[in-house]
Parts: structure tokens; sequence; C-alpha cells
């Protein structure tokens, strides 16, 4: 008796053994969800903070909307478009970042090209002209409201 009861006592240890041990399947999934909706466009990285006027120049706009950065690029390969990292706050910036739903305004000055996911790289056309964030107002491309 004392033999069968402990060799039933083996075999359940040993059964939640195997239990407690077998591999179950992982299934990861991302949902990047719905671009932000941001005035002028939003950064480039996590968590895609509204980027405030003056960072992305008019390359990065067609018709007034934003191309999206980040997961929600969708500019052509080899796209480098230009902007002012002035106002990125991994490199000190601390201004006010705009509200969603605010209204565009004008004067950008760029320093530096990056694609879509914030590498740095070359534009392939001069800075020198551009002036308003891709925001266009009846004619011409200084577009805008109100200044700041």
């Amino acid at each position: 008796m004392r033999i069968s009861k402990f060799l039933s006592l083996l075999i359940l240890a040993a059964g939640f053994l195997f239990v407690s041990s077998a591999k179950t399947p992982a299934q990861v999934s991302v949902d990047i969800g719905v671009a932000p909706v941001c005035p002028y466009g939003y950064f480039d990285y996590a968590p895609y903070d509204c980027a405030p006027y003056g960072y992305y120049g008019p390359d990065w706009f067609t018709g007034g909307i934003f191309i999206g950065a980040g997961p929600w690029f969708h500019g052509h390969r080899g796209f480098y478009g230009h902007v002012d990292n002035r106002f990125d706050p991994r490199n000190g910036y601390h201004g006010p970042l705009p509200g969603r739903g605010e209204s565009a305004f004008n004067h950008f000055h760029a320093n530096e090209a990056r694609d879509g996911q914030g590498h740095i790289g070359n534009a392939g056309h001069d800075a020198g002209g551009e002036h308003a964030g891709g925001f266009q107002r009846g004619g011409g491309g200084h577009g805008g409201g109100g200044h700041r």
C-alpha cells in the first residue's frame, strides 16, 4: 500500500512539473493606432507629441496636410525634408507645444534635413526659400494664420 501511494504521488508530481513547463505559444500584437492630429505635424519619435510651428518645413506638407512621421510616414522613398531642430525637446527645446486643433502660422528657418523616421540626411535642395509650414490659404506659399 505504501509503495502504491508513493508511486501515485510521484506520478502526480511529475504530471504537475510537465504541465507547468509546457511551452505556451505567445502572440505579440502592435497597434500604432491613428496618427495624431496636430496643426504642424508631430515628432517622429514616441510619444509622438505635436511639434511646434517651425519644426517642419513646407516639404513635409502636401496641400496643407502633413505627410506623417514615425510609423505613419507616407512620403516617397528617399524623402528628406527640412526641419529646424532647435524646436526638438531632445535638443533642449522647452517652449510651448501646440494644442491639437490649433491653426497654423508663419516663419520657418531650416537647419537640418530628416527622413520620416528621424534620420538626418540631405534633402537635395536648399531650404533658403521655404517660409511657411506648408499651409496655403489662397495663392502663394506664405499662408498661415496669426503670428505668435
